[in-house]
């Protein structure tokens, strides 16, 4: 081993490609890559491992395209991913405006492998500067009370807490749960760089946010448009992980929009083996963040 690596650092570690097919919001008028049916889920995972990703993050959507928190769809979804692939599941808990409960009741009745928490309120918006205008903006309510209230969810089900930062805070936020005991090593962590509202998307930022990540801590960037490529450079140069995926940005390069979740993470494997590190693969990325399901 390298003199160089530190615990969160690790550089001659294979690189954990997650991939996030759909995201809530964008639909095909944006981007006809984004899945809808069950079926169009399996075979976007399916393209997504063949390419090198270890895990699928999912969004539910019913067969219309339209967000869904419902056990059934969640089910559907898993179902069709699963008979495609052997990849890790990944079920977000993220939303605004619906309660705990409904955040939960598919890690209750499912309990994937992983489930993404939210760590901690934020303004979340998307502004428009040639129209001078937001977009939408939104209050995203993530309070510790919450977070702990799932995070007991996720224990019960022995659903790894993948931990969705924001912010530096977001960061910070997660070392009273640790103290307390709802967050047991080894940790997953998974920075977001560029949402308005949050930290901004330049490298000495991410390079600020790992510093604070505690030891034996996984950890991927989120980069958000068209900041991703510069984002998954620097992670995989700093020894970190990456997800990429249709919910996050849909082009492989400017003005070129890719044609599935696939491309997306077959250039981020590129750029992984480009730095001469390796790809992860499901079972190296099982053992190592210890997960109990698929």
């Amino acid at each position: 081993m390298s003199l160089w690596t530190k615990d969160n650092q690790d550089y001659e570690r294979p690189c954990m490609i997650t991939c996030a097919l759909s995201g809530v919001v964008a639909n095909r008028a944006q981007c006809p890559g984004i899945p809808y049916t069950p079926e169009e889920y399996g075979a976007e995972a399916k393209r997504a491992w063949e390419a090198g990703a270890a895990a699928v993050h999912i969004h539910a959507r019913r067969p219309d395209g339209t967000p869904s928190y419902d056990v059934e769809d969640y089910r559907n979804i898993r179902a069709a991913v699963l008979a495609a692939c052997p990849i890790i599941i990944n079920f977000s808990t993220g939303a605004i405006g619906i309660t705990t409960e409904m955040k939960t009741a598919h890690i209750r009745a499912l309990r994937p492998a992983v489930a993404a928490l939210n760590m901690g309120s934020m303004n979340f918006a998307k502004y428009n500067p040639r129209k001078k205008a937001f977009v939408f903006e939104h209050v995203f309510s993530n309070p510790f009370s919450e977070i702990a209230e799932i995070l007991r969810v996720m224990n019960e089900a022995q659903s790894k807490p993948e931990m969705e930062c924001f912010d530096l805070g977001h960061v910070a936020n997660s070392f009273p749960l640790i103290d307390q005991g709802l967050l047991r090593p080894p940790f997953q962590y998974s920075l977001i760089l560029g949402v308005l509202g949050g930290i901004p998307p330049t490298v000495p930022n991410l390079v600020r946010m790992v510093e604070q990540l505690p030891p034996h801590s996984d950890w991927e960037v989120i980069g958000i448009s068209d900041d991703q490529w510069r984002l998954v450079a620097a992670a995989i140069g700093l020894g970190g992980n990456v997800r990429v995926g249709l919910e996050d940005n849909f082009y492989v390069a400017p003005g070129v929009m890719a044609r599935s979740n696939g491309e997306l993470v077959e250039k981020a494997a590129r750029m992984v083996r480009d730095q001469g590190r390796e790809v992860a693969t499901v079972e190296q990325c099982r053992e190592r963040l210890e997960l109990v399901h698929a």
